[in-house]
């Protein structure tokens, strides 16, 4: 499963004065940094990390937003 399928975004926190980078499939994940580009970078890089520890561990990964069937 490629990390690249999954559905990203970026938002200013004003707690953090940082962005954010989010992933919807795994709302527990985020990444701070201050550039929305290095936000961005970053929680696509953990959530790379993270699918690869799933699958290495035999755990199910969650199927992309895209790629589920419309209920």
């Amino acid at each position: 499963m490629s990390a690249d399928l999954y559905t990203y975004r970026t938002i200013w926190s004003d707690e953090d004065q940082e962005y954010v980078g989010l992933c919807a499939e795994f709302p527990s994940l985020s990444w701070l940094e201050p550039t929305e580009a290095a936000a961005l970078a970053g929680i696509r890089q953990v959530v790379a990390e993270c699918v690869a520890d799933m699958i290495a561990d035999g755990e199910p990964v969650p199927t992309p937003i895209a790629e589920r069937d419309a209920e």
